[in-house]
């Protein structure tokens, strides 16, 4: 038996100052002055249903030196998710049942979160032929994309969509990203790249893919997803799009929320990403959408890179940052509101992923996948669980840590866990 102690807890009937028992991998009640083996204190914590990722990059199979899935399981557990969907640009690809079930196994034989194999929209993820997306929805899969990039063979999406619109709970989750646009360039076009003399990723690149994608949408039917939104044209894209009823959600990163190009004026390579950090009135767009809602949720894109890879020259360096432990700190930093905290990184993704398990209120026979947030407790973000540190915010103090993580019934992070 484990008993959260003193918690505020998000209840079916809202937040309670209750205790939390648990135990068989289950809630199993919910009241005052419950007792148990295991205690877990929540004083001055939210405790709610824990956090899903929609994006994480865990390596394995193929990269191992900057991620694998035990890792990557670690990490996430320390941020306090009990689910994440690891997207398929792996060597091999997710293209086949065969590599959703090798990930999918990698990660129940660690058991410390739920791993969701995202399945790749074409073959090597090449963008030419469809991967047999049947087979690899019979095997599990619910999210596909071919994520780091984006599917430019508009007939061929099209095709792939109604496919994707005749599987119950499927979603198509787009790298939005228009590569002529893009060619040549390593951070957002603008009086930054232009004074700093590097290559520009121009906003456009982005806002025409996904009007492109909506497009079909209207004509399909397809649920759409779009990854790590960037800008303000996007957001004014995805908005309208809702306000007609298309079947469409958004996610957006931390590190967008957090910085902008100015950040990237040092040249830090833990500060490259793609898509790349824009402007402030783009920032200040990002966070107004995902307060009101048009921005459906956080997440990660937890990209590990080992140092030696990102200790290049800035048009040299890959792509990517690490984001799982983390994520949770910036978002309550950003919106400080635990109703929004709870929705972005539990309810809507899980939603989103089909993942009944997780993102529900706290209530009796519900799956004990929880999450106890100390709201107030400050620490530096100077060591991770990932084999990488690839971090915009490695060394900076932050408020908001978790505190523990419960997956399916067991104690997979307490704070001061090595």
């Amino acid at each position: 038996m484990i008993v959260i102690q003193n918690g505020t807890v998000l209840t079916g009937d809202g937040w309670a100052e209750v205790d939390v028992a648990i135990s068989g991998g289950l809630i199993v009640g919910i009241g005052n002055d419950l007792e148990g083996g295991v205690v877990i204190d929540g004083s001055d914590c939210f405790v709610g249903p824990g956090f899903v990722d929609l994006h994480a990059h865990l390596r394995e199979p193929g990269q191992t030196w900057k991620e694998d899935v035990t890792s990557g399981s670690l990490s996430a557990a320390a941020g306090g998710f009990t689910a994440i969907v690891a997207m398929p640009n792996t060597d091999p690809p997710t293209d086949s049942p065969k590599v959703v079930e090798l990930v999918a196994a990698l990660g129940a034989d660690v058991g410390l979160v739920d791993v969701v194999p995202c399945g790749a929209l074409t073959i090597g993820r090449a963008g030419h032929v469809s991967s047999d997306l049947e087979a690899l929805y019979r095997s599990g899969v619910r999210m596909f994309s071919d994520d780091g990039d984006s599917l430019e063979n508009t007939e061929l999406l099209r095709e792939i969509m109604i496919v994707i619109a005749g599987l119950d709970g499927a979603v198509l989750a787009q790298h939005a990203e228009n590569a002529l646009l893009t060619r040549g360039g390593h951070m957002h076009e603008g009086a930054v790249s232009r004074r700093l003399g590097v290559g520009g990723l121009p906003a456009e690149a982005e806002a025409e893919v996904v009007k492109r994608d909506l497009d079909l949408v209207r004509e399909t039917g397809a649920r759409y997803h779009c990854q790590h939104v960037s800008s303000k044209m996007t957001v004014a894209i995805v908005s309208a799009a809702k306000e007609e009823g298309l079947p469409v959600t958004a996610e957006v990163t931390p590190h967008h929320l957090s910085f902008t190009d100015e950040d990237v004026a040092s040249l830090d390579t833990n500060f490259k990403m793609y898509p790349p950090l824009r402007s402030e009135s783009d920032r200040q767009a990002l966070i107004d959408a995902l307060g009101d809602g048009t921005i459906d949720v956080v997440a990660t894109d937890h990209a590990p890179h080992q140092r030696d890879e990102k200790d290049a020259a800035f048009s040299e360096a890959p792509r990517g940052v690490i984001g799982l432990e983390t994520a949770a700190a910036v978002v309550w930093d950003t919106l400080a509101d635990p109703d929004a905290l709870f929705r972005v990184l539990s309810t809507k993704p899980a939603e989103i992923a089909g993942l009944s398990a997780h993102g529900g209120a706290i209530r009796v026979r519900n799956h004990a996948n929880v999450v106890v947030f100390a709201r107030n407790e400050t620490w530096r973000a100077d060591s991770f669980r990932s084999k990488s540190a690839n971090s915009p915010y490695l060394g900076a103090e932050m408020t908001g840590r978790v505190k523990a993580t419960i997956h399916e019934g067991i104690v997979t992070y307490q704070s001061g866990d090595k």
